[in-house]
């Protein structure tokens, strides 16, 4: 890279970072991209890994094979540590890095609303981490009733408590449901289906709160019509390994899983500027913060308010701004005139609930059932990186829809009683077991994190 160019540091390789990244790739300038992880999550399908539909390679692609042509992009594996405005200067793991231009696209993290404790007993999903523990517990659920000799902890053991009822929710509690009663029961001998339930709860009056109301309406109808117990307008008031207080009634659970909420990274509060109440950055039209003409915010970590309203933190959003800045920023080094606002142009919005049943809005109308979910299927191979990816996931997708099977029911992380204990390098690599910000936390010998 030529030390006379502009310098473009763009931290975070999610939608919107690598986006930024590759839009820059004929632009006169030098790009290093900071991340935290090796790789580039497709966050929309990480609930398919969490009930093993999915394998974690499925949806990841290697930052540095993404960028691996591109000669003016350097890719460094590091958590952002501090940023220093003045002096227009990063501070990394394992180094300092100078800017020209900044671009934070450090997105979001599970947020417990005050009550990290329940971090432990009710995981989120966010990282990959997230979601191989949760399919951990949910697997690790099925194998410990059949050997269950009373009802009672047979019950507890199949019952499963998804907290927050928007998308990642909604689509957590179908597929719970869908492998609890069609894949499940026919590998086990001590499984009664009836036993295994499904409660999906939160606080709103209704389901996909930031859909239309006659979508709403639809997937509760269909999350009904699968099994699901919907309880709207109801507040978590505990969390233990025992299950969950809700309005003074204990629910026996030994699954519990957060989807109920996220806040921006501690990377947004190191630029000093006005944030959220999530910790968003307040940005300005041209996605820059206030006063600083060389700091873009981009993504779930920026907040754009367009009629009102922030604009959601969908991937639409994220890779529209990343690839806006990029432009952004060719045009500033180029000389080719001053900031333009950025517009967003409404991709619309998905879920899906189960087999053939999904929830989409686009351009203006609303679809539901087996159109909405090949709709659904259709959009997210587009947005999936890497031929290879596209590739298995429709595979994996065609065996589960034909045979209602789960390709990636693997148990990591935890010992077999009796089995000979895993290394800390085997464990590690089994499991990149990492704090809610980041940080790799402890792991024993045993291969658990503590806690675990």
């Amino acid at each position: 890279m030529s030390s006379s160019r502009a310098r473009v540091v763009i931290l975070g390789g999610g939608f919107a970072g690598l986006n930024a990244a590759r839009a820059l790739r004929r632009a006169p300038v030098d790009v290093v991209l900071i991340d935290q992880h090796n790789h580039h999550l497709f966050q929309p399908l990480l609930y398919q890994v969490a009930t093993a539909g999915l394998s974690p390679e499925d949806i990841t692609s290697p930052i540095r094979g993404v960028l691996a042509r591109q000669k003016n992009a350097r890719v460094v594996l590091g958590r952002v540590e501090w940023i220093d405005r003045e002096r227009r200067r990063v501070g990394f793991t394992h180094g300092e890095v100078d800017y020209d231009y900044l671009v934070v696209a450090t997105g979001m993290k599970t947020n417990y609303f005050g009550h990290g404790q329940w971090e432990t007993d009710a995981p989120g999903l966010k990282t990959i981490a997230d979601a191989l523990t949760c399919r951990r517990r949910i697997l690790e659920a099925f194998e410990r009733a059949e050997w269950a000799e009373d009802r009672e902890t047979k019950e507890k053991l199949l019952t499963f408590i998804v907290v927050g009822a928007g998308p990642t929710g909604v689509e957590l509690a179908g597929a719970i449901r869908e492998i609890a009663h069609k894949v499940m029961v026919r590998d086990f001998r001590n499984i009664d289906p009836e036993c295994a339930r499904v409660l999906l709860i939160d606080g709103l009056p209704r389901v996909l709160a930031s859909y239309r109301e006659a979508s709403s309406i639809r997937a509760q109808r269909d999350l009904e019509k699968m099994g699901v117990d919907v309880r709207l307008n109801t507040m978590v008031e505990e969390i233990s390994p025992r299950g969950v207080l809700v309005e003074g009634e204990w629910i026996e659970s030994a699954t519990v899983i957060w989807a109920a909420g996220v806040k921006a990274t501690s990377v947004t509060a190191m630029l000093d500027t006005d944030l959220d109440a999530l910790g968003r950055v307040q940005v300005e039209p041209d996605l820059r913060i206030s006063g600083d003409e060389r700091v873009f915010v981009v993504g779930d970590a920026a907040n754009l308010e367009v009629d009102g309203s922030p604009l959601p933190g969908l991937a639409p959003v994220a890779i529209q701004q990343g690839r806006f800045v990029a432009r952004q920023i060719s045009r500033i080094v180029g000389g080719k005139g001053g900031p333009e606002s950025f517009e967003y142009r409404d991709k619309g919005q998905m879920a899906t609930i189960g087999r053939a049943r999904a929830i989409a809005e686009f351009a203006g109308r609303t679809f539901s059932g087996f159109f909405a979910w090949v709709l659904w299927l259709f959009v997210h191979l587009l947005f999936l990186v890497g031929f290879r990816n596209r590739l298995f996931v429709v595979l994996d997708w065609f065996y589960a829809y034909m045979w209602s099977r789960r390709s990636a029911r693997l148990i990591l992380g935890r010992v077999v009683p009796g089995s000979a204990p895993w290394s800390p390098d085997v464990a590690r690599t089994l499991m990149d077991y990492r704090d809610g910000d980041g940080e790799e936390a402890e792991v024993g010998a045993d291969g658990r994190a503590p806690g675990e």
